[in-house]
């Protein structure tokens, strides 16, 4: 068992890095879009033609594609061999691409719908509206790519190889950084020169669809070398190409619930000027400990649950998806409590500058606030879902993921009028910890997982550590933030790496005093400590 655990978690570090890769070269990316676009209409432009195809890379990518495909495609390599497996994976394959071509025409020819269901405060401004239109159908294309690497993503998954699919976010931030330098420099290296400059969005959106089409080549070749080729053929309807899509399309909605609540908040905020690109810088924050804890025990737990369940072993997988939970809540707690206490240090430093203003900062640090009192939930829900869908069982969290979504949308509607974009973060957290608890109370009542009495306790522990941590830290960032005014105001050229050090140093502070009360309240044991460093 401890070898079980020891895998798991190993596996799950593997994709946290890589996914942590990804997110420093998105932060890196971000601060170069915040410099030249700021919060005013282009960005708002932006994050609407980005925001559609990169909801379906979020989809397919981060986990859904997985939950209807790798439990089917490893029965199949366990059950039938090798050639049957990628038989089947061919048929799967086959009708995608042609799904694909047809789902891309019909929205390059309907795009301004969709941006208008994304974007209905667009409505009123014909200019912002028909250049939201024009780059949403450049950015489309991006789609087709992440779809076609989703599956060869999950082929290797399902032969626990992780690392490829894993870094090949990375790409799509090397791209658009690099467009992003070009246009900087061919604007003699001057940020306010290339922000003016009309083509602005020309050289990020183009870079956006040629990112998709370097992600897919490094996974597909990645499993190619693996010996995973899949044979195409005519696309047919079998039952088998049937099954995965009855699985996939309410795994889709299942899996990405935070971001069709985030897709929603952001339709409704465009009725406020700003709101859509603070949401943005926001949810890039937030989603850090997000896709390094949550999407890397949801893509690594998968195909675990799927072998210990197809070989009957029920208490394994019950095993495996505790692990999974107090992985979660170990890494999760801090990581929110910290986001609340330093969410103003922290959006200064990556995007105040340029068209970033200080009050643009002020309002991301507000809806940061806000999102990470959520951030448990979601993370919770991603370490959860994979105990259905190793089951085959998409349907269930799809309802309680419906169920939250509603919530957020009768939120939202509700509160935005009073209270702005902080509204909209609102409604989200309220839908995650409603959809949690709806698919805590199903897996009871089916007997399939409850928290024990001594989970509970460890959780309990976790929880008062980080609230003993950010208690801890909130003087010292308190006198930071003054600081950090205090620097801005002066023009001081060090201000930013004063800022960059002192901050590091209290995260740093704050993840020594977690550790120890931790240990200190059995939230932590050390045979926790043994798995982490591989010990069996």
């Amino acid at each position: 068992m401890a070898t079980q655990k020891a895998g798991l978690l190993s596996n799950a570090a593997l994709v946290g890095m890589a996914t942590m890769a990804s997110r420093v070269t998105g932060f890196i990316r971000d601060i170069f879009l915040a410099a030249l676009l700021g919060a005013g209409p282009l960005a708002e432009i932006f994050v609407i033609a980005f925001r559609l195809p990169n909801l379906f890379r979020r989809l397919f990518a981060e986990g859904a594609f997985n939950a209807a495909f790798v439990p089917l495609f490893s029965k199949r390599l366990q059950q039938e061999g090798r050639t049957a497996a990628l038989a089947f994976a061919g048929q799967i394959c086959s009708v995608l691409l042609a799904a694909l071509a047809l789902f891309t025409l019909l929205a390059e020819i309907f795009m301004p719908a969709l941006v208008l269901a994304l974007a209905q405060g667009f409505a009123g401004d014909a200019e912002k509206f028909d250049l939201a239109v024009h780059y949403a159908r450049i950015s489309f294309p991006y789609l087709i790519f992440m779809s076609l690497m989703a599956l060869f993503a999950a082929m290797l998954n399902a032969v626990n190889r992780f690392l490829a699919a894993s870094l090949a976010p990375v790409l799509l931030n090397l791209v658009l950084i690099a467009a992003m330098a070009v246009l900087v420099l061919d604007n003699g290296g001057s940020v306010a020169a290339a922000s003016a400059d009309g083509r602005v969005l020309d050289y990020v959106i183009y870079a956006v669809t040629l990112a998709g089409l370097a992600q897919f080549l490094c996974v597909f070749i990645a499993a190619w070398r693996a010996g995973l080729r899949t044979p195409l053929a005519a696309p047919v309807l079998s039952d088998d190409v049937r099954k995965v899509w009855r699985l996939a399309v309410p795994g889709i909605l299942a899996a990405g619930i935070g971001q069709i609540n985030l897709l929603v908040g952001t339709s409704i905020a465009t009725g406020q000027a700003g709101a859509a690109a603070w949401l943005y810088y926001a949810d890039r924050l937030y989603q850090l400990p997000m896709g390094v804890i949550g999407v890397a025990l949801a893509v690594t737990l998968l195909p675990e649950l799927a072998r210990r369940l197809a070989d009957g072993q029920e208490a394994g997988a019950r095993e495996a998806q505790n692990i999974a939970v107090l992985a979660a809540g170990g890494l999760t707690l801090p990581a929110a409590v910290g986001l609340m206490v330093l969410a103003q240090p922290i959006v200064a430093l990556l995007f105040e500058r340029g068209a970033f203003t200080a009050a643009d900062s002020a309002m991301t640090a507000q809806i940061i606030f806000v999102f990470a009192f959520g951030l448990p939930a979601f993370v919770f829900i991603k370490a959860l879902q994979p105990s259905f869908f190793a089951r085959q069982d998409t349907r269930a969290p799809f309802i309680d993921g419906a169920i939250g979504v509603g919530v957020n949308i009768a939120l939202s509607l509700s509160l935005f009028a009073s209270y702005g974009a902080p509204a909209i973060a609102f409604a989200t957290v309220v839908a995650g910890w409603v959809t949690l608890g709806l698919m805590l109370g199903r897996m009871a009542r089916r007997g399939i997982y409850a928290l024990s009495a001594n989970l509970l306790r460890r959780l309990a522990g976790q929880i008062a550590a980080a609230v003993l941590m950010g208690v801890a830290l909130v003087y010292p960032a308190s006198l930071l933030t003054a600081a950090q005014l205090s620097a801005s105001q002066s023009g001081a050229p060090l201000g930013a790496l004063i800022l960059a050090v002192w901050l590091g140093g209290l995260i740093m502070g704050g993840a020594i005093i977690y550790a120890i009360a931790a240990v200190l309240l059995g939230a932590v044991r050390r045979a926790d400590i043994d798995l982490l460093r591989g010990a069996d």
